[in-house]
């Protein structure tokens, strides 16, 4: 007879399976969802609106009393006072007293020569006009005792004693010594202007700065040899140091012939360092150089800083804005003038507006209002201030909205 235990147990209904069923279903959802989601965010990655890449400039403005531009150009820091100091003969250096950057005085000893050989022959000229001057005494004293023998002959002759021709012999003689003193002090002289001329060789063996200044280079080390032209076939140097006085800096740039007119004689200047672009530096017309380049079409201008500056270096590149000359009862703007450079500002019909990019990167159209012209930018009335960043020649599919990324 069957167990009643066992006969339960075998009504019993097994759930595992439909459990086993959910969760794979569930798993499957979750896989849907997840494919769903990256798909999406794909979709937007790939849909989404690429960033325009811009040039922009910042807004800038004209100070109270500042002169409006009338011309902008480029050029470069010189010194009219440079020198590459050299020796007057070829020689060993044994000595350089210079280095970079050293600032030097008028007369300074920059290098040195071997001596050897000069200080020998100044020592030989020196011993040649002793000999010459020992020489003249020697004659001195032989004429002497000529005029004294021509004296005795004369009172011989008195006396009959003696004949006319003793006379004239005695005179030959006197006459010859006083010629050959005559010769030997020329010959003392010469020898005189040949010992100044050793010690001119030899103090050429010292190198001297020409004049106060800094030293930018250092030419020649101890050993080289150095000559005043070019020789050996370029083992011998031309140069020891080069000298700039930093006193005499000026700025020298090249004109559009074009433009020269509105260039004047002490106009105002405002010059910028391409090193320190944030630094205006006043400035003004020295002249304008009367000659152009035929090839290039161009005049150069010299224009002298109001104040120097040790930040101011040589052959650093500056760019300079010539001022408008203020007329006599121009009055003078009260407040700043806002700037905007010309390439941001486009026109459409009767309306000039700009693209202003936001901290986002975003770009906002903006009517804007402008005035008068100052060098390559424009006056803004209204519609910009300073600081504000504009795009610079904005494309064509450029609009309102519209994200950019920034060149570099």
């Amino acid at each position: 007879m069957p167990d009643l235990k066992d006969e339960l147990a075998a009504l019993r209904i097994d759930r595992e399976p439909d459990r086993r069923g959910a969760a794979r279903a569930v798993g499957w959802l979750l896989v849907v969802v997840v494919l769903g989601g990256g798909g999406f965010a794909l979709w937007r990655v790939v849909t989404r609106e690429r960033p325009i890449e811009v040039e922009v400039q910042t807004i800038s403005e004209r100070a109270v009393g500042t002169q409006a531009a009338v011309l902008n150009a480029s050029g470069y820091v010189t010194a009219r006072r440079r020198a590459t100091v050299s020796s007057k003969i070829t020689g060993k250096v044994v000595e350089v007293n210079v280095e970079e950057g050293m600032a030097v005085r008028e007369g300074q000893v920059l290098a040195r020569l071997d001596d050897v050989t000069p200080k020998a022959a100044l020592a030989l000229a020196e011993a040649q006009a002793e000999a010459a001057r020992r020489g003249v005494k020697e004659s001195e004293v032989r004429a002497s005792e000529a005029r004294l023998s021509l004296g005795r002959v004369m009172q011989l002759v008195k006396d009959q004693l003696a004949t006319a021709a003793e006379v004239d012999k005695a005179q030959a003689e006197v006459d010859s010594l006083a010629a050959r003193i005559s010769l030997a002090g020329e010959q003392v002289r010469v020898a005189e202007r040949q010992v100044e001329l050793e010690r001119t060789n030899l103090d050429n063996t010292i190198i001297r700065a020409p004049f106060s200044g800094v030293a930018i280079s250092k030419d020649a080390q101890p050993g080289e040899m150095v000559s005043p032209v070019s020789a050996g076939g370029g083992f011998t140097r031309t140069g020891i140091s080069t000298i700039v006085d930093m006193r005499s800096l000026e700025v020298e740039v090249d004109v559009n012939e074009n433009y020269i007119n509105r260039v004047k004689d002490g106009q105002q200047v405002t010059a910028v360092l391409n090193a320190y672009p944030d630094w205006e530096i006043a400035a003004h017309v020295i002249t304008t150089v009367p000659a152009a380049d035929r090839q290039k079409a161009t005049v150069l201008v010299r224009i002298g800083f109001e104040k120097l500056d040790p930040r101011i270096l040589p052959d650093m590149g500056v760019k300079v804005t010539f001022l408008r000359e203020a007329a006599g009862d121009a009055p003078v703007a009260a407040r700043p003038v806002t700037l905007a450079p010309k390439a941001a500002l486009r026109v459409e019909g009767e309306q000039t507006y700009a693209y202003v990019v936001d901290v986002n990167g975003v770009v906002d159209r903006r009517a804007v209002k402008t005035g008068g012209v100052d060098g390559d930018r424009l006056e803004v009335v209204a519609g910009l201030s300073a600081g504000e960043r504009v795009v610079v020649s904005p494309p064509p599919t450029l609009a309102s909205g519209t994200r950019v990324i920034v060149k570099p």
